[in-house]
């Protein structure tokens, strides 16, 4: 009984260890970069800056946020009819290869357009809505918009058509995947989703 119970422990720990590697393991970014040109290109761009408003840049991203958008688009917890398309033909190995590729590409910057809204997009951004209770950006994605790796998206240099699209999608509700985004957004006016939007197109 002693020798079965010790094989079968043995053979415990070592598919703990089998797993423990598996997770551990380093993404393969050769497939992240062939899986991208394959799937997402054609809207994200060779290097996932993205040239086209509609579609965001994901050059610089963190990959544990782009993994997680990628399995919410598939499982359909994050609603897009072209994305989830898009995503339903990856596997979590792919996704991962995707984001890690994606993460160490160069970020391209962009810049703020409307210079009548810019002063009132970095209130809001820096400092937030106090009596709205609308928390400051920087808070989670930081002040010049790295965001926090896992955690917060990086925002710096997104496209505003982009960033406000996404705002007014948490607000309504359509957008479902982040209850603290839904619970800021809601309390947005579009003229404050267009000037934020368009500082957060600045930063850098």
């Amino acid at each position: 009984m002693k020798l079965i119970a010790s094989l079968i422990g043995a053979a415990a720990l070592a598919a703990l260890s089998l797993s423990a590697h598996a997770q551990a393991a380093k993404p393969d970014l050769g497939k992240g970069a062939a899986s991208f040109g394959q799937v997402c290109a054609a809207c994200h761009a060779a290097d996932g800056n993205s040239v086209i408003a509609a579609n965001p840049k994901l050059a610089g991203q963190h990959p544990e946020y782009l993994v997680k958008q990628l399995t919410e688009f598939k499982s359909g917890k994050r609603a897009n009819a072209v994305m989830s398309g898009m995503a339903a033909v990856l596997s979590d190995d792919d996704m991962r290869n995707v984001g890690f590729w994606l993460a160490s590409q160069k970020p391209t910057p962009g810049a703020a357009k409307d210079k009548d809204l810019v002063a009132l997009g970095e209130r809001i951004y820096r400092g937030g809505i106090a009596d709205r209770q609308i928390a400051a950006c920087a808070g989670c994605h930081s002040p010049n918009g790295a965001g926090m790796p896992a955690q917060y998206p990086r925002l710096s240099g997104q496209h505003a058509e982009y960033t406000a699209t996404q705002l007014k999608s948490f607000r309504s509700g359509e957008r479902k995947n982040s209850a603290q985004m839904t619970g800021v957004a809601v309390y947005l006016t579009d003229k404050e989703i267009t000037a934020v939007s368009d500082y957060i197109a600045g930063l850098r």
